[in-house]
């Protein structure tokens, strides 16, 4: 029952990653503690993550701006590295707290970026990549800062979609080495992660028809709300 659970809303989530580009980590992420626990959420929802953003390389493969890709990628992934170390010293209710604390305060984040229309050098993509990487380590997914720093470089539609997860493709493959490195990925955690990102690939795939479709505001909109609800949602389990 619980895979049936996390596949129905691993689809839902995979297309609305595929629309926005973020937002499956806020959707699964109280499901997964609920059913697993904090502790094997976080690498469940990292191996998802690989799949997810699979789907949306191989969906706008062609429109990858690999430079920028790799800036952000340069610092972004050994910051990851030491933020997965970080997380796996910490207690789960410190886990459950600071999830819930990071996607509400991602609300006024996202907007304070989105007024100042700042627009970003391959060189402040390294520099953003140190500190969102080594975040990203510790509280599952900074798809919420990553949206306005890639489309701040200039990147719209496929080719925001496609380079944002080719550089989060990178950062989570490191996570997963470093859970496999420190035994904080038996076999049934595998299974999980798989049967999760499965459905979020599929999701991915189904979305790329109506990318084009939403609108602005109602992008800002789906991502506030998300990020409310789903904070809202691990600081009450956290306090259970």
């Amino acid at each position: 029952m619980g895979h049936l659970v996390v596949l129905a809303v691993g689809l839902m989530a995979g297309v609305l990653s595929g629309v926005i580009g973020t937002g499956s980590s806020m959707l699964l992420m109280p499901v997964l503690v609920i059913l697993y626990g904090p502790q094997q959420a976080v690498p469940i929802m990292a191996i998802a993550a690989i799949m997810g953003n699979l789907g949306k390389v191989l969906s706008w493969w062609r429109e990858i701006d690999w430079r920028a890709c790799a800036a952000y990628c340069a610092t972004a992934v050994p910051s990851a590295i030491v933020g997965v170390r970080t997380l796996l010293a910490l207690p789960p209710h410190v886990i459950d707290v600071a999830l819930g604390v990071f996607f509400i305060a991602m609300v006024p984040t996202r907007r304070w970026l989105a007024r100042r229309s700042i627009r970003f050098t391959l060189v402040q993509l390294s520099l953003i990549g140190a500190v969102v990487g080594f975040l990203t380590g510790i509280v599952v997914s900074t798809g919420p800062i990553t949206v306005p720093v890639f489309m701040g470089y200039g990147l719209v539609k496929g080719a925001f979609l496609a380079t944002e997860a080719a550089g989060s493709l990178a950062v989570y493959g490191a996570k997963v080495s470093v859970f496999e490195h420190f035994g904080a990925l038996p076999e049934h955690v595998m299974v999980d992660g798989l049967v999760t990102g499965s459905s979020i690939m599929l999701g991915t795939f189904c979305a790329r028809r109506i990318v084009a479709r939403m609108s602005p505001g109602a992008f800002r909109l789906v991502v506030d709300g998300l990020m409310v609800s789903s904070g809202l949602s691990l600081l009450f389990a956290a306090g259970r």
